[in-house]
């Protein structure tokens, strides 16, 4: 459990860095448009802070943990997942605030974290479904 909390509070950090960050970095350049580099900020909040905080609350719930090897599965897919995502938005955001084209790896990059993303999240849905009990018939109470 302690690594959840360490996660989600990792990613709450990295979330406000970043929001403070999209506000410096366009302030300097006095840049006005769209940026991906504004989504970082949201992303990390919302994918990485509140996410380990509802899977924190499972674990308490349902004992995720339990499965060691799917649990650490999920969580360093995930995590993999959430670095490369929000490593090539950042770089992305940053060149359009720049003035800079942006190319196809970075697009194709963000689209190899949001696979391990998605893998990540399917490997908790397995985890979860393993540890939730299936239901009672009157019977067999």
């Amino acid at each position: 459990m302690r690594k959840l909390y360490v996660a989600a509070y990792v990613y709450m950090i990295l979330g406000l860095i970043m929001g403070l960050a999209y506000r410096e970095i366009t302030k300097i350049k006095d840049f006005h448009g769209d940026t991906q580099l504004g989504l970082v900020h949201t992303h990390l909040l919302a994918l990485g802070m509140l996410f380990f905080l509802i899977v924190l609350a499972l674990e308490k719930l349902f004992g995720l943990t339990e499965n060691r090897r799917l649990f650490a599965t999920f969580f360093w897919v995930y995590n993999a997942g959430m670095a490369v995502t929000i490593g090539a938005m950042t770089v992305h955001g940053t060149l359009t605030v720049y003035g800079k084209e942006s190319n196809e790896a970075i697009a194709g990059i963000a689209g190899l974290g949001h696979i391990a993303l998605t893998v990540g999240l399917v490997l908790m849905f397995i985890n979860l479904g393993k540890r939730i009990p299936a239901n009672r018939t009157p019977e067999a109470e």
